[in-house]
């Protein structure tokens, strides 16, 4: 992809009115069954461009990114989910599809049109549920990073699936959920071209970073993640970017 492809802001943004008039809403709903504390807000810059870069343990964490950044969020999401009803809401609250598993440069070029355009992309760089601990971290927060120089915001979530729980398993009613946002990382823009070793040592870094603000989270709120899933939940997910082992137990 040259620099003369790259998207602009004259190309349209995805939709923001409908993801703003239902986050309200579904603030409500959602701490009506759970209490939400959501911590450090503010390390989100209020204006230009962002990306908010989360642990993954549950099926509820898009939802609830979605609704408690403090700003609307246009996240990666898997393309499996933008069928039937839910799918043409997603569309509408301005949620970029993903094929994992294949090379996808539109939702790239979509990513980058709304952080060039000021806005906020989200992005889960585990790519999929698991135990939240980053062991696998997709190349894709990253390389937004390297090519816009804007600021990668980690989230941690904690409290969005039960300890020991399946892939969909929801928090018990009246469990406690923690959001919260780190300090903001930062890398150099590179103009084209940007090599794979230079994305690759770019995640590295990025990783390191939130791994240590996923340790500082989980030491503020005092809680701890809640394990891997059960065998054989783990959904099939490309074996690309940084590939850990889990800590034997």
């Amino acid at each position: 992809m040259t620099r003369a492809e790259l998207p602009t802001s004259a190309e349209e943004h995805p939709a923001t009115r409908v993801l703003q008039r239902v986050r309200p809403v579904a603030a409500r709903l959602v701490r009506a069954r759970w209490p939400v504390t959501v911590h450090h807000a503010d390390r989100v810059p209020a204006s230009g461009g962002v990306i908010l870069a989360a642990n993954h343990v549950g099926i509820i964490d898009g939802p609830l990114l979605a609704t408690f950044s403090p700003r609307p969020v246009h996240a990666l999401t898997k393309r499996e989910m933008f069928a039937g009803r839910l799918g043409r809401f997603l569309r509408a609250s301005g949620q970029i599809p993903l094929d994992r598993f294949h090379a996808d440069p539109g939702a790239i070029r979509a990513c980058l049109r709304v952080v060039r355009d000021g806005g906020v992309a989200g992005i889960f760089p585990e790519g999929t549920r698991g135990d939240g601990e980053l062991h696998r971290f997709h190349h894709g927060a990253a390389y937004l990073a390297l090519v816009t120089g804007a600021p990668v915001v980690p989230v941690t979530m904690i409290g969005t699936r039960p300890p020991g729980g399946g892939a969909n398993a929801l928090p018990g009613r009246g469990d406690t959920i923690d959001i919260v946002f780190g300090q903001a990382w930062r890398t150099t823009q590179q103009p084209w071209p940007r090599t794979r070793e230079q994305v690759r040592a770019t995640s590295v870094l990025l990783r390191g970073h939130m791994l240590s603000e996923l340790a500082a989270a989980l030491a503020e709120t005092r809680r701890s993640l809640p394990g891997p899933l059960p065998a054989g939940q783990s959904e099939d997910d490309p074996d690309t970017g940084l590939v850990e082992p889990p800590r034997e137990l």
